[in-house]
């Protein structure tokens, strides 16, 4: 091991440039015992001059290979990177979906809107404070949404609205819009981001997208829809189209 270390070590020395210093040391002690003339030790001068000059030019050519292939490099990997698509949706499993939801709802701007969400998910009190609080408690969300089945407004008013009226924000809760949603499988929600873009938490009933638990239903797997996704503008128009259903 230690030998490894002491070859590395030596390795790392310009044996060119220790060549000709040694050169011109010995050349210089030679004169000094008139062993050698001036002209010979300006000749030996001159050979070790060259030499350095030599490995000067050669180590140029050695950079400029190295920056050629550093050029070819970023460019290929600069190739790479620009065909690189970002994923339209990330999966979001049980284990990280309580914390991502909550981030969404404190991440928000302006109108968030809750289309097809079950209820039930609301009767849990720890459920409540960490999917609709931060929402309602969010300063830059001016107005909390929901588009629900007209089946779910039973658990709106015993499930929702109590906690609600307890929680700070209430004001930016508005009437639910009541429309006939059996038939639709999706759920989602929908909210603007600091980007100025729109962005959605979107789910399906039923297994293995929902988990039915003693008196309730609670979502087990999202998608979170990115800006750039053309999936965003799909639920937009179908919860306006909804929207002008309830009007």
């Amino acid at each position: 091991m230690a030998d490894g270390r002491a070859r590395f070590s030596l390795g790392r020395y310009d044996w060119d440039a220790i060549a000709g210093i040694v050169a011109a040391g010995a050349a210089l002690v030679l004169h000094l015992l008139h062993i050698i003339e001036t002209d010979v030790l300006l000749t030996i001068a001159l050979v070790v001059l060259a030499l350095l000059l030599f490995r000067d030019l050669r180590r140029e050519a050695q950079d400029e290979l190295l920056m050629e292939r550093s050029e070819r490099t970023e460019t290929a990997v600069a190739g790479l990177l620009a065909g690189l698509r970002p994923p339209d949706a990330l999966l979001i499993g049980p284990r990280e979906l309580r914390a991502a939801s909550e981030a969404f709802a404190r991440q928000a701007r302006g109108e968030m809107v809750w289309f097809n969400v079950c209820l039930l998910m609301f009767k849990p009190q720890s459920l409540f404070d960490a999917l609709l609080r931060p929402a309602l408690e969010n300063p830059a969300v001016s107005g909390v949404q929901f588009v629900l089945d007209p089946s779910e407004r039973e658990r709106w008013e015993e499930d929702v609205l109590p906690k609600a009226q307890a929680a700070g924000g209430y004001a930016k809760l508005r009437e639910p819009r009541w429309v006939p949603l059996s038939h639709e499988a999706v759920s989602f929600i929908l909210a603007d981001t600091a980007a100025g873009t729109t962005e959605a938490h979107l789910s399906f009933w039923g297994e293995p997208f929902m988990s039915r638990q003693p008196g309730f239903d609670i979502p087990r797997y999202v998608f979170h829809v990115q800006a750039h996704s053309d999936l965003v503008g799909q639920l937009v128009e179908l919860e306006r189209k909804h929207r002008r259903a309830a009007d």
